[in-house]
């Protein structure tokens, strides 16, 4: 499995989709901007041109040509979408942590990058994985439906949240105003969100997997 996903890790994914989560987290200081869009350039860039590249080098294939399991090659491939995903986030949130130093009176029109905002990132991306997994493997080949699908959900959430912080009061409050620093409640929904990423993608592994024992070339 270990050296799987260094051939994931190292034939896979170009080295640009290493240094992208850098080019993107240095809009976090951006003032004032709609930072949900950061992470989704990993929605929209990183996975599209990662599965364009496995089918261009006809990867499953060469996957089902060594010595592994189908469930091997389902785990390894996971593997490397919530590497790159933790990539972003992290690096987004070395990036916000600027952003708080550079603008602290900043009045964020959409939400701000607090600790409870990563926590939201990570719904974001528990419910791309859980579309675009459970889709993608039908196949592992055709990943097309499965993109727009994922992008959609996740775009419909962050959307979802935007405007509840803008029409909410209560939401407003935890992420704009009087309780937005306050770490005794964003914490809980930093955790959560980690908690909702975990549970969303196992189940969607475990889809995976049933759905690729039946992929045949």
């Amino acid at each position: 499995m270990y050296n799987l996903l260094l051939k994931e890790l190292k034939l896979g994914v170009s080295p640009f989709f290493y240094i992208l989560p850098f080019l993107t987290g240095a809009l976090m200081l951006i003032p004032g901007w709609i930072y949900f869009i950061v992470l989704l350039y990993f929605c929209w860039i990183t996975v599209p041109n990662l599965c364009g590249t496995y089918k261009a080098q006809n990867d499953l294939q060469f996957s089902f040509m060594m010595p592994v399991t189908k469930n091997d090659i389902v785990k390894a491939k996971i593997a490397v979408i919530v590497i790159l995903e933790f990539l972003h986030i992290v690096v987004a949130v070395i990036f916000g942590i600027m952003n708080t130093q550079l603008y602290p009176n900043i009045n964020n029109f959409f939400l701000g990058p607090t600790v409870g905002f990563w926590g939201l990132g990570f719904i974001m991306f528990a419910i791309f994985n859980f579309i675009f997994i459970s889709m993608y493997f039908k196949t592992a080949y055709k990943f097309g439906a499965p993109t727009i699908a994922a992008i959609t959900g996740a775009m419909l959430f962050a959307g979802g949240a935007e405007w509840l912080g803008i029409q909410n009061s209560m939401f407003f409050d935890l992420f704009k105003g009087s309780n937005s620093n306050n770490l005794f409640i964003h914490l809980p929904i930093l955790f959560a969100g980690i908690a909702i990423f975990a549970v969303f993608t196992i189940i969607a592994y475990h889809i995976a997997i049933k759905q690729f024992r039946k992929v045949d070339i």
